[in-house]
């Protein structure tokens, strides 16, 4: 099982403000995340795998299981409102998560499990 963690640390107004630790190679490279309070979804370790997202027209990175959705990604987004449930990143971290799936089911070849761990602050 491999994870990346996405820690959750500030909210201004119905901006939730966090980061995401992602391991690449013997580093992590760490993303800020944007995500709407609105919207949140439950802390909690999440698959994470690339999926065909009809909206974007293109695999993008997946997080499965979420209760009582569907359809939850990790997208590019700037504020809030761009986000029913999503977490938004930078095109950098978008790109990044995506390079890491497609590695690990490269080097694993789709036998390891990926998942997305994510805290509320302490």
């Amino acid at each position: 099982m491999i994870t990346i963690n996405l820690t959750r640390q500030t909210t201004d107004g119905n901006a939730v403000f966090g980061s995401m630790d992602i391991p690449v190679g013997k580093d992590m490279v760490r993303v800020a995340t944007l995500e709407n309070a609105d919207f949140l979804i439950p802390a909690g370790k999440y698959p994470l795998k690339n999926t065909w997202s009809p909206r974007f027209q293109k695999d993008m990175p997946q997080i499965c299981d979420v209760p009582d959705r569907d359809g939850i990604r990790i997208h590019m987004g700037t504020k809030p409102e761009h986000s029913t449930g999503c977490v938004l990143t930078s095109a950098f971290g978008l790109q990044t998560v995506k390079s890491f799936i497609n590695q690990t089911n490269k080097i694993y070849e789709n036998e390891e499990e990926i998942f997305i761990d994510i805290t509320d602050p302490q």
